[in-house]
């Protein structure tokens, strides 16, 4: 019941439907941590790639650049500074060139 709090209406106050709800909250909150993981790649993809296409490379071409080029940087990282700082996504882009 504790775990129902701030629910409304039957969810907040009787024991079988709160039960029920409450299960159902952490199947969602279970899959949705996973699902989060998910669309955050999804994001840092498109905006290393669109950094690396105005560069003139396209996402796949870079990223296998940067292996060849045993630069160990991750994609949250990478899109990071193709979002906010574009100087170095540049020199990073020039660099594996």
């Amino acid at each position: 019941m504790k775990a129902a709090k701030g629910y409304f209406g039957a969810r907040k106050n009787v024991y079988t439907v709160a039960k029920n709800a409450v299960e159902k909250a952490w199947s969602y909150a279970y899959r949705d941590r996973k699902n989060k993981k998910r669309a955050f790649r999804r994001l840092w993809i498109q905006r290393i790639n669109a950094g690396a296409r105005q560069e003139g490379l396209s996402y796949s071409k870079f990223m296998f650049a940067l292996k060849e080029n045993k630069i160990d940087l991750n994609r949250k990282v990478l899109a990071d500074l193709a979002m906010n700082n574009p100087d170095a996504f540049k020199a990073i882009v020039n660099k594996v060139k």
